[in-house]
């Protein structure tokens, strides 16, 4: 998990290059504006999701995670908390293949709470609850892009000790 905000950018030119080209995607277009739905950015390989939902409390959402993609969930207007814990820490359910979701069930670690311009990446051993209410419920619209994993451009980096 990385939690940031899309201020400052360059704070994060660590991370793989498929996750700054979100970045970018939404600095250079007016992702607030659009409709609700899929939208293609490069066919399967990178695409954003345009959400608008009401947040609620938290024993009316589910966990989830995912295998195929990660997600960068990116807040475009409103306050919502996701709450957290990696999948080890979980009982998992069946995972749904063609839904690239895997159900689990259990207790928040922490959370977050992404108002707008910040972010949440979510890796595969991620799990995450979102629609979560901050501050009571509240309709929020978020861009949730989805980075095929296995484009991930791998890096050797060397590590001083």
């Amino acid at each position: 998990m990385i939690f940031g905000n899309m201020e400052n950018p360059e704070e994060f030119g660590f991370l793989e290059e498929q996750i700054r080209e979100c970045f970018a995607y939404a600095k250079n277009h007016d992702l607030v504006s659009w409709e609700k739905g899929r939208h293609e950015i490069d066919e399967d390989r990178l695409f954003v999701n345009i959400v608008e939902y009401t947040t609620t409390v938290p024993e009316e959402r589910f966990w989830e995670a995912h295998r195929k993609y990660l997600d960068v969930h990116l807040m475009l207007r409103g306050t919502e908390q996701i709450d957290l814990n990696f999948i080890r820490n979980m009982k998992t359910g069946e995972f749904v293949e063609e839904e690239d979701f895997l159900p689990m069930v259990g207790e928040k670690n922490s959370s977050v709470i992404l108002r707008d311009g910040d972010f949440l990446i979510c890796y595969p051993a991620d799990g995450h609850r979102t629609a979560v209410a901050a501050d009571g419920p509240q309709t929020i619209k978020k861009a949730i892009f989805k980075v095929l994993i296995s484009s991930l451009r791998k890096e050797t980096r060397s590590i001083i000790m």
